[in-house]
């Protein structure tokens, strides 16, 4: 069994700037809103994890600094 060779890895944060610089007029007015619609949602996830990572944070911060400073 032949393995397919494995491409190079996509760096972190490549794939949306591919997107930003997509050709927009090539999508239809019901194409764009459906991407808008997809980026908030992206946007409302990324927001998510920022609170969490907040909130990790901020529990750290409250056991490691329980005297005070």
């Amino acid at each position: 069994m032949m393995e397919e060779p494995i491409g190079p890895r996509a760096r972190r944060g490549e794939a949306l700037l591919v997107v930003t610089k997509e050709d927009l007029d090539l999508y239809a007015v019901a194409e764009l809103e459906e991407r808008i619609e997809t980026l908030q949602a992206e946007i409302a996830r990324a927001r998510a994890q920022i609170d969490r990572k907040q909130a990790g944070r901020s529990a750290a911060d409250a056991l490691f600094n329980f005297g005070g400073g």
